[in-house]
């Protein structure tokens, strides 16, 4: 399954940005002028600003997010792309007349990293989860997840609605360390003790496409899972990224028939309890298959 991103990007080289600070309204007479504002314009744009912008080339056909990446530097792990640069030439020429489409619903930004939630138009609807990593204001490395978009699960919720806005800033660190120890202590290790402390049993909001809401709706899935000998197994988290009350794991494990798996988990944290939860499962392809060897985490 192809990264969006390495699709976005092949098609930023020929289109362009939409987001442009609002520090930036005078209307510029000479040519000098335009270079100039065009100038402090990438100063002036933070990292989720840039990704956003990147992924808008989709849409609106600027070419200025190709130089938010580095040229020199690009480390891919999506497994079906070729390293640096020179694995999107291959890539874009089985693109699709039309192009793509990308609608960022979530945006977030957690130090060198900014992560996104996207539904995607890309050769049929896609729902996604794309990391990227920054060194000194260029993006150099990217990872993401990206499955089919379903019908609304259970309790009528898609993949991605639900909250957006972004609270509680201040409380980053303490929600990330909560929900990496729910990560670790539940979903890699079975710990069940803490799970109404760590989850709140009376509001848990679920879209991932197969459960319902609550804590009733879960334990409906892993029963359903147990009884037609099927797994959902976390064994490692990778990484955990957060901003205010929003935050992102990346993990690995089994899923299914036991197939090698992905994880990506997007939580929302409030009042010091995981409220939301959103997904995107995708299986690792084996080795022999991979256009590059950076791994997919």
């Amino acid at each position: 399954m192809k990264s969006l991103f390495t699709y976005s990007f092949i098609f930023a080289m020929i289109l362009g940005i939409s987001c442009k600070p609002k520090a930036i309204l005078n209307t510029v007479s000479t040519d000098e002028e335009k270079t100039q504002s065009k100038t402090i314009e990438k100063m002036e744009l933070s990292k989720k600003e840039k990704v956003v912008a990147l992924l808008n080339s989709f849409n609106t056909g600027d070419k200025t997010p190709i130089s938010y990446i580095n040229p020199s530097k690009y480390i891919q792990h999506n497994l079906d792309v070729g390293d640096g640069l020179a694995g999107f030439g291959e890539i874009m020429q089985h693109a699709p007349e039309g192009g793509f489409k990308a609608n960022i619903i979530r945006a977030f930004e957690d130090g060198d990293y900014v992560f996104t939630h996207t539904e995607y138009d890309f050769w049929g609807p896609k729902a996604g989860f794309d990391v990227f990593r920054f060194e000194d204001g260029l993006i150099v490395e990217h990872w993401d997840n990206l499955t089919e978009v379903t019908s609304p699960n259970p309790s009528g919720r898609t993949q991605f609605d639900g909250e957006t806005t972004i609270t509680d800033v201040d409380k980053t660190a303490a929600n990330k360390k909560l929900v990496e120890q729910f990560a670790n202590e539940v979903l890699v290790n079975g710990k069940m003790d803490n799970l109404t402390t760590l989850i709140n049993p009376t509001k848990y909001i679920q879209h991932n496409s197969a459960v319902a809401d609550g804590l009733d709706g879960l334990g409906a899935a892993l029963k359903y899972f147990a009884e037609n000998g099927l797994v959902m197994e976390y064994t490692k988290v990778h990484k955990v990224l957060g901003e205010g009350n929003f935050v992102l794991t990346i993990s690995e494990g089994k899923f299914g028939k036991g197939d090698h798996v992905a994880y990506y988990d997007l939580f929302r944290v409030e009042n010091n309890q995981i409220v939301e939860h959103w997904d995107v499962i995708q299986p690792i392809p084996e080795k022999s298959a991979w256009k590059n060897d950076n791994g997919k985490f």
